[in-house]
């Protein structure tokens, strides 16, 4: 089901506030490592090491991006490679994807061609796109001998049309390879991509690269390149070349970086020349065991690939005029796939900040990353979210797909996980927010939900784990379990665990299905949506051919030539789905019947010229019912989720339309009401109303009365106002009424 959405939006979010400001889609390089625990950069942990003459890695440059940036304390990750991987790519946390351990067969079940990914989403929205370094969930099987096994899984199959790549999740372990993966390809190799020579010939005397960190100069250094070298080259290469493009078309590039290093094995550096340069002044470096060593010196290799890439931001010609920099817009992202190694690199340099655990551990030592932002334009020191100073938001690994598709202007992939930090970063519009995160590996699975965390550790074959519950406001380092004390919430937590499918057995906890039946149909009939099937080399492994679940993403499409309605008639829920027209003479109706529960679990879509028409049954979601531009919400019933809107609301019937949290409307939006002598209706809102569209009365039957107020709508605090001029607005009928607010109450009063 994978489909692109090639529109561009003029503004830097779609749910903006009424000041928000337009500005220019950044370019976006993401820097990801390999095993870099969370107290393992300067403003973490080592720069306070320093200061007290203890041994510390050095990170200058990712150093310098947080002094011009954000640091953000509280980001996370999978405790485990492959997992945390899927989920930066695809928006889903572990429990709705299939690599939930660095499981071999992720090289032919990670990744399906449905599954709208980073690279998919940015190429999409006009973005020239780059992938370099550990791929690792898909496309080769075989360690020894690499070929394609599966296009689906490739990164040139999702958008990545510039690829220098380890497929194979173990072989991007060995850091000399002889070959690696390269596109652009040849035109008969399978899936755009095939394998070139990994060689350092061509950086070898060539000034464009500097003899640091990577020393190819030396006469010493191998034929096979340090892959990480190589890696970092074909990455500095396209932001050279994209830097330059982007002055003559405006055309924006998003590179990802993705290093092998400082993953083990460590003690490949040592057959470079000089591979502990960066620390011959520190006489200490030398009484340090062998594995610290080459930890920190592949760390900091890796920085000064880091500063090369930063300096290529600033002046892409290499002519020392900074008046062609990029850097001003272009998004810089420094983050880790989970936490660092356990081992003498873990105790010496102290590299997960004092939190307990590690690398493969579900406590915040596996899971709490290192996570750098920087954006001059945007963050600044007058700036909302002000550089140089940290953010304890948390951010989850999941966050960055939709964070750039917002910055990009382009919708979200359906029913993900991530939620967009864009407006964190701008300073403009509303933040949505999560109840909680999850994180699953093969060993160990846990749920945040504000400062307390529950914790299931060591689940592989033994399902009876006991739970574990802490605060890490007050216990940051889990030492106090304090699961016997807080049963209800205990049980609350894990109920929420378990519902988000973390408990299954492998395979895909999310599949994609079309609304393929007539008018008229109803959503509980298996024969009105399409199969789904996963199969790879002759293998099916998922098929999912009975009626709507819990595990579906669901598109209920009009791509005919005359209206079409669906019925929801009996009780059904959905992972997410979406409901959409092709024009205003083909929109979709989905009717939800009395008494009717429909429930997307992670989001309910109305996009252009799809309508939902509730009529007295209830809308549900644990994360938002997205109204979009051309969106139409009608009716009175119960919305228990926040609601978005970006496109129409209109009421209808005797009682209001009922909204369990918040309401937020963009300028753009409508709200239409209808009132009467002995009625008014409208929303009925129990937490918030975040005014900013446009008020209209679809039905007006009153005989007038001069000062009589008619309310049409409630909630527990109101903020803004609707955008009608003089704060009037007219029935059908050119009666006039002016609107008048309260903290929690809008009026209507008829002008004689």
């Amino acid at each position: 089901m994978k489909y692109y959405i090639l529109f561009i939006l003029p503004t830097l979010a779609i749910f903006s506030a009424p000041s928000a400001e337009p500005a220019l889609r950044p370019n976006i390089l993401y820097l990801f490592v390999d095993d870099m625990g969370w107290g393992s950069i300067g403003p973490n942990g080592q720069a306070a090491r320093k200061d007290k003459g203890l041994p510390y890695v050095r990170t200058p440059n990712i150093d310098r991006l947080a002094e011009q940036g954000v640091n953000f304390t509280r980001a996370y990750a999978c405790h485990v490679c492959s997992p945390s991987r899927s989920s930066q790519q695809s928006g889903f946390h572990q429990g709705h994807t299939f690599a939930d351990a660095n499981d071999p067969d992720n090289a032919r079940k990670a990744m399906r061609a449905e599954d709208l990914l980073m690279g998919d989403a940015l190429f999409a929205a006009g973005y020239t796109t780059g992938y370099w370094g550990k791929w690792g969930y898909g496309g080769s099987k075989d360690q020894f001998n690499p070929k394609v096994d599966n296009i689906q899984s490739l990164p040139t199959s999702h958008g990545y049309t510039h690829v220098l790549a380890e497929l194979h999740h173990v072989r991007a372990h060995t850091f000399f390879q002889p070959s690696l993966w390269s596109a652009p390809a040849k035109t008969d190799a399978i899936g755009g991509i095939h394998l070139i020579p990994n060689s350092i010939a061509r950086y070898i005397g060539n000034d464009a690269y500097p003899d640091l960190p990577a020393y190819q100069n030396h006469h010493d250094y191998p034929a096979v390149a340090y892959c990480d070298d190589a890696y970092a080259f074909a990455a500095l290469d396209f932001v050279r070349i994209n830097a330059r493009n982007y002055h003559k078309t405006g055309k924006p590039f998003f590179g990802l970086l993705a290093t092998q290093i400082p993953h083990a094995p460590f003690n490949e550096i040592s057959r470079l020349p000089y591979w502990d340069h960066a620390y011959e002044d520190d006489p200490a470096f030398k009484n340090l065991s062998p594995q610290a060593q080459q930890w920190a010196a592949m760390v900091t290799r890796m920085d000064a690939h880091f500063g090369h890439l930063l300096s290529a931001l600033e002046d892409p010609n290499q002519d020392g005029d900074t008046s062609d920099s990029i850097a001003d817009n272009t998004l810089v992202i420094f983050q880790s796939d989970n936490g660092g190694p356990r081992g003498s690199s873990h105790t010496v340099f102290d590299s997960n900040g004092g939190l307990r655990g590690s690398k493969g551990k579900i406590q915040e030592g596996g899971i709490r990353v290192p996570l750098v932002m920087r954006w001059p334009s945007v963050i600044h020191s007058k700036s909302k979210l002000k550089s140089g100073t940290q953010c304890a938001r948390i951010v989850d690994i999941t966050d960055l797909l939709p964070t750039f598709c917002e910055l990009a202007g382009t919708p979200s992939p359906l029913s993900i996980d991530g939620v967009s930090i864009a407006p964190v970063l701008s300073g403009y519009g509303h933040q949505r927010n999560r109840d909680f995160i999850i994180h699953e590996a093969s060993n160990g699975q846990s749920i945040i939900r504000g400062k307390h965390k529950l914790v299931r550790a060591r689940v592989r074959g033994n399902r009876d784990t006991p739970l574990e519950l802490y605060d890490l406001e007050r216990d940051q380092t889990e030492e106090a379990n304090i699961a016997a004390s807080h049963p209800e919430l205990v049980k609350e937590l894990h109920a929420l665990l378990l519902g988000e499918r973390v408990s299954e057995a492998k395979g895909f906890a999310n599949t994609y299905h079309h609304w393929i039946g007539d008018d008229g149909g109803l959503m509980s009939h298996p024969e009105n949506w399409s199969d789904y099937a996963y199969a790879n080399a002759g293998v099916t492994y998922l098929s999912d051919d009975g009626g709507p679940q819990l595990s579906w993403t669901a598109l209920i499409e009009n791509k005919g030539i005359t209206h079409r309605t669906v019925s929801a008639e009996t009780d059904l829920e959905f992972l997410g789905f979406e409901i959409s027209g092709s024009s205003m003479e083909t929109t979709q109706t989905l009717q939800i019947d009395q008494g009717i529960k429909l429930t997307g679990r992670n989001e309910i879509r109305l996009s252009n010229n799809g309508n939902l028409v509730i009529n007295g049954g209830t809308l549900s979601s644990l994360r938002w019912v997205d109204i979009q531009p051309g969106g139409i919400l009608q009716g009175n019933g119960r919305i228990e989720a926040s609601l978005y809107n970006n496109g129409i609301v209109s009421t209808s019937g005797k009682t209001p339309l009922e909204v369990s949290t918040d309401y937020y409307e963009t300028m753009d939006a409508r709200l239409r009401v209808s009132i009467a002598d002995d009625t008014s209706t409208g929303l009925k809102v129990s937490g918030k109303a975040i005014l900013a569209g446009t008020l209209d009365i679809a039905r007006s039957d009153l005989s007038a009365k001069a000062n009589r107020p008619y309310t049409i709508l409630t909630a527990r605090q109101i903020e803004g106002t609707f955008r009608n001029m003089n704060q009037r607005v007219t029935d059908g009928n050119d009666q006039l009424f002016s609107i008048h607010y309260t903290h929690s109450e809008v009026s209507l009063v008829p002008v004689k």
